[in-house]
């Protein structure tokens, strides 16, 4: 059975919810809460860096938790082909690493926003987004401070080029992201981060009415790619 391995910093507080959501899905892997401390790189076959506040933010969001060994190890299973997702503070920590191109900063509008918001993917790769499709709705909450992404243009240029976006679709962007940019995957799609929360929209009882679950299809996919042996 594929292993997923869960990551909890000091100040993680969405973990148990994306243990959850492959509950909800019914999905035959296991999705395991890790203590950062104990986490062994051989032991899992993905990872999840979850949404929260990893040692409440000080410095910069993400920027303590990118300095722990943990983090080295995670670089070490990327080499390996390991997948990584990083959701919210995920998404700040894998940036931080150097992981992904670009930068999260404060928001716009300088509040913290927690709302409803759609997206829709583009050139969709990798075993995140196996089993979605270009030009996809994906509808899912954000909540976060820092969420407002920022890129240079050249680097951007190429990142359109070669890399999946989660993109705010017009009037729902809620953080002033330069090009409307929600997520990101690395070239080949093997790491992939995103602010909004797939794990809260899983599930038709917690989709407000007019918007899709739209986190079903990650939980899926790395499902879907793990058994076919990514």
């Amino acid at each position: 059975m594929p292993r997923i391995a869960v990551i909890k910093f000091p100040g993680t507080n969405c973990d148990e919810d994306v243990v959850n959501a492959f509950k909800r899905i019914g999905s035959s892997v296991e999705a395991k809460v890790v203590w950062y401390k104990e986490f062994n790189e051989k032991d899992w076959d993905a990872i999840i860096i979850p949404g929260g506040f990893s040692y409440g933010d000080w410095l910069r969001a993400g920027a303590i938790a990118v300095r722990t060994h943990t983090m080295e190890k995670i670089r070490r299973s990327v080499e390996k082909g390991i997948p990584v997702l990083g959701i919210c503070n995920g998404f700040q920590i894998l940036v931080e690493a150097g992981l992904l191109p670009g930068a999260l900063l404060p928001n716009e509008h300088g509040k913290f926003v927690c709302r409803w918001t759609r997206t829709v993917i583009e050139n969709p790769k990798g075993p995140w987004l196996t089993l979605a499709s270009s030009g996809e709705e994906l509808d899912m909450p954000v909540a976060h401070g820092e969420g407002r992404f920022y890129i240079d243009y050249e680097s951007y240029s190429l990142l359109e080029k070669e890399s999946s976006i989660l993109r705010y679709m017009k009037g729902y962007n809620p953080n002033g992201s330069i090009y409307d940019v929600a997520g990101i995957t690395s070239r080949d799609g093997l790491v992939f981060g995103l602010m909004p929360h797939p794990e809260r929209a899983v599930g038709r009882e917690l989709v407000p009415r007019g918007f899709n679950p739209g986190g079903e299809v990650v939980f899926r996919s790395i499902e879907f790619s793990l058994k076919k042996g990514w």
